[in-house]
This record gives C-alpha cells, structure tokens and sequence, in this order.
C-alpha cells in the first residue's frame, strides 16, 4: 500500500490572474522514506499538486490517501501531525525569532490553554539542534541569513513530529553553498529519521541527484514518473521545457549512486 496516493484528481481555477487552470486528472503514488522531486515549467501545476498533497485545497474530483485513508477523514490537527509543509522562502511579516517559527510546529499538539509544555520546548531545542541553528535560536527570521530562514522552517516541520515534509522552491533565492546545504539536511533527514520528501523544484540538476524519484508536469499533467534516471532524459527535458539538453553521467568511484549533469543550450 503507497503512503500517499492521489487517485484520478482533478482540480481547477477560473477566472484568476493567469486565466483558467486545470490539473488531472492525476494519479500518483509515493512510498514511505522516498525523496521525489516534481519538475515542470511555471504555470504546469506544481505547486498546486503540493497543495493537494498537504490536504490545503481539495481536489474536485478523486481522492488523496495518505496511510489507507482518504485526506478528508482527517482533521486539520491530525493532519498537522503527519504533514509538514515548507512554503518557498519569503520575509516574515511578524518580528517572531527563530524559536517562535520553530515553536509554532508543536500547535496541534497544544492543549485547549495553548501553553507549550516542557515536552514541546524540549522538541523545539531538538529540531534546532537537528537543522545546525540552536545558536540562533534568539534571533529575528529576518535577522538571519536565506539559508538559515529556510533551516528554521524545516525545523519547524520537524517540530510538528511528521512523516511527511513538502517544500515548495526550498532553494529557491538562496546562493549555492545553501542550496547544497539544505539539500544535504533534508537527505539526512531522510536517511536517519525516514522522513518522506516531496519538493518542488526548477534545479533539475541539484534536486535531481538527492532524489530517489522524479516528477515532470506540464499543462497540469504528469508526463513522466519514475526513477530519475529515465525520467530526466533528453528527450523530456525537451518535451517539457522545450529546450534542447545534455545529459551525463559521472559514476564516481563505481559507486551505483550517479551523478547527474544536465547543461541546457
């Protein structure tokens, strides 16, 4: 039985900025402890797909399982507790420091009073430590580097005590050292803890190599799904991003893990 699994969805919006958009309909399976990387041009339904996923729009038609059980069966706190989702980065509007972000991750977990408990600052204190930012535990979200913001979200994620973390754009703004390091976070968060990953991405190259699966969509279909290696062709990448690529692969040290290099002309 898949972990998450959306079965013939179809959703759309009328009448907004960019005109109509239909998805689906979609049918998508993840196993428990994936890595899987959605790609696709602005505008092929991405992020809407994470949406659905994480339960915050409800499809039209079909139905999201998440363990066996349709999304709709849960509340909302429930929910929070199995899924956790990092929004792309953006500035806080709120002053809170990087306690209070990851902090805010233990609310299903609060009592009608709403007063954390030793159990939850000890978790917050762990999730920090987790992630590398337990230093700047005092500081403002916006006092911090993008880098460090983006850690303080996962972090949050991790508070919330879930199986499931979705990320939207997680790198995106970000220079490369830091888009490395929170890929590195979230391969380790995958690997010691099993947390399944579902990320939105447009760097095929870096998410491509610290996923187990990829996603292309275009148009708010799935056009490819399966093991990175066969979806992240040429020809697709052609077909979805109407661009001409190169594909190599560095297989480093005989290792069966390799390395993808794609360069678009």
């Amino acid at each position: 039985m898949s972990f998450i699994e959306l079965r013939e969805i179809k959703f759309s919006y009328k009448g907004n900025k960019n005109g109509n958009f239909t998805l689906g309909k979609l049918n998508l399976s993840i196993q428990k402890g994936e890595i899987v990387s959605v790609f696709g041009p602005n505008g092929s339904g991405k992020s809407t797909l994470l949406k659905i996923i994480s339960g915050g729009i409800l499809p039209d038609e079909g139905n999201v399982f998440l363990n066996g059980k349709d999304i709709r069966e849960y509340s909302h706190k429930n929910l929070a507790k199995i899924i956790g989702f990092v929004p792309t980065l953006s500035s806080s509007v709120y002053p809170f420091s990087v306690y209070e972000v990851v902090m805010s991750g233990r609310t299903p977990y609060l009592g009608f009073t709403g007063f954390e408990k030793k159990e939850d600052h000890e978790i917050v204190v762990e999730s920090l430590k987790t992630v590398g930012i337990y230093h700047l535990r005092n500081k403002g979200i916006n006092e911090v580097s993008g880098g460090e913001a983006q850690r303080a979200y996962i972090a949050r994620a991790l508070a919330q005590k879930t199986d499931v973390i979705l990320l939207d754009e997680p790198t995106a703004h970000l220079d490369l050292k830091h888009q490395v390091a929170v890929f590195n976070l979230l391969q380790q968060l995958n690997t010691e803890k099993g947390i399944t990953i579902v990320i939105v991405s447009h760097d095929l190259n870096l998410a491509g190599n610290f996923s187990n699966r990829a996603v292309l969509m275009k148009e708010g279909k799935i056009i490819k799904d399966g093991d990175v290696l066969n979806v992240l062709t040429e020809d697709n990448i052609s077909a979805v991003f109407e661009v001409e690529s190169k594909v190599s692969l560095d297989n480093q040290d005989n290792k069966s893990n390799l390395n993808i290099h794609i360069k678009c002309y």
